[in-house]
């Protein structure tokens, strides 16, 4: 069993999901190089942001995973932004299509898209959220949607910020500064802890909220099991 990853971002991806990906399937080991796969591998690459994924980096992936010839999954996983996840899988297969990208039988395709971002999917960790903020500015935002009891994914954004993914990068760096933690793409402080993870599993289960996320953990847990 190998997987290979192609992910969206160019810092936050690449630091998150080795780290869960050894929490949920730890019989899996990382890998550097696609071409040093055997057995039980996984490998991530950044597609360094998006639409440079699908135009600069999918075809290529897909020849290395045909010519390897021993990958099970080929996993790309990308942000919603501001369409739908069914908007953005459908332009993934579209792309594909368009293109004659054919990806070798053996392999199977998994579109994980992440409604709005990773961000988003952070939010959901309800132990996280201090009950009465000190900083304003998370006043502010809890005022407008309160993540610790809506859906994350849900949320819309406050005016003045552009898209959807950056409110809620805000709204999470803000959520996590109430703790102490200072997060930022380049250096995601605190949601690759194991505790961190459990808590979005708990919110995925048992609340059905931050969907997309439910969608990676699922699949995870399916390989996991197949593991065993």
């Amino acid at each position: 069993m190998n997987i290979y990853f192609l992910v969206e971002g160019r810092k936050t991806e690449k630091k998150v999901y080795p780290k869960w990906i050894a929490a949920l399937i730890p019989e899996m080991q990382e890998i550097k190089d696609a071409f040093e796969a055997v057995e039980k591998n996984f490998y991530i690459f950044t597609g360094n942001g998006y639409p440079s994924l699908l135009h600069n980096h999918l075809r290529n992936s897909v020849a290395d995973i045909n010519s390897i010839g021993n990958y099970d999954y080929f996993v790309i996983c990308l942000d919603a932004d501001e369409f739908t996840v069914t908007e953005r899988e459908n332009e993934v297969l579209e792309f594909i299509e368009k293109e004659h990208i054919l990806l070798n039988s053996n392999t199977k395709l998994i579109i994980i898209v992440q409604n709005r971002c990773i961000e988003t999917w952070f939010l959901g960790n309800s132990k996280v959220f201090k009950r009465n903020p000190a900083r304003e500015k998370l006043k502010e935002f809890v005022a407008f949607y309160d993540v610790s009891t809506k859906d994350p994914e849900l949320m819309g954004k406050l005016d003045g910020y552009e898209t959807h993914a950056d409110f809620h990068e805000t709204y999470l760096s803000e959520l996590l500064a109430e703790r102490n933690i200072l997060y930022t793409k380049q250096k995601p402080r605190g949601v690759t802890e194991p505790d961190y993870l459990k808590q979005l599993i708990k919110r995925a289960t048992a609340k059905q909220h931050i969907k997309s996320f439910k969608v990676f953990y699922d699949f995870c847990a399916s390989v996991q099991s197949k593991l065993k």
